[in-house]
């Protein structure tokens, strides 16, 4: 994740979390849980405002968090109640410590080069069967919009992708920008399972 994306969260880390905090992300978030049993371990993978971080404690699961952004992570930390880290992607480490990692519209920031061992990184955080919620713009490519990196995916890069990381993919969805006034924007979201 470059230098230049986690200072653009940085310097508008509250105009960001009050347009992402009330978007409606409980479909995709049902999805996600049904391959879960109660009370699971959780990773919120670039969690932004926490706003689904939130959801997950308040549903009863036990949730861990990380952002890139100093700013984003106060943001959290200060809503969900739980420390969040700062962290990149490129950073995480660990092996069997969660049974879902949710990244939504999160690893889209990653460059592409690095996108493949950040998966595999991911994946050796996962439990056996473990499961992986991804959400990327829909396109293909890499292009910068502001001062913002952005690698978009089409469904079949996207389960490209999770295959090579050793997923397999269980759903892939397009779906419409739930966030007023942009619902011409269109996302792939992928659940995939540790094989």
């Amino acid at each position: 994740m470059s230098d230049k994306t986690i200072r653009y969260y940085d310097r508008n880390a509250e105009e960001f979390a009050a347009g992402t905090v009330n978007a409606d992300m409980q479909e995709l978030r049902a999805g996600f849980l049904k391959y879960l049993r109660p009370g699971a371990k959780i990773l919120d993978a670039g969690c932004g405002s926490g706003r689904d971080a939130l959801a997950f404690l308040k549903a009863g699961y036990e949730v861990d968090a990380f952002d890139g952004s100093a700013q984003m992570c106060r943001i959290a930390s200060e809503r969900t109640g739980i420390s969040v880290r700062q962290l990149r992607f490129e950073e995480v480490e660990g092996e069997d410590e969660y049974d879902g990692i949710w990244a939504c519209a999160s690893l889209l920031h990653v460059h592409a080069k690095d996108l493949p061992a950040v998966l595999k990184r991911l994946y050796r955080l996962l439990r056996r069967e473990g499961v992986l919620y991804v959400s990327f713009k829909y396109g293909s490519g890499e292009r910068e919009k502001g001062d913002r990196y952005f690698h978009d995916l089409t469904e079949s890069e996207c389960e490209k992708l999770l295959a090579g990381a050793g997923f397999s993919t269980r759903e892939i969805l397009v779906t419409g920008d739930v966030r007023a006034g942009r619902q011409d924007e269109k996302w792939v979201n992928a659940y995939a399972q540790k094989n």
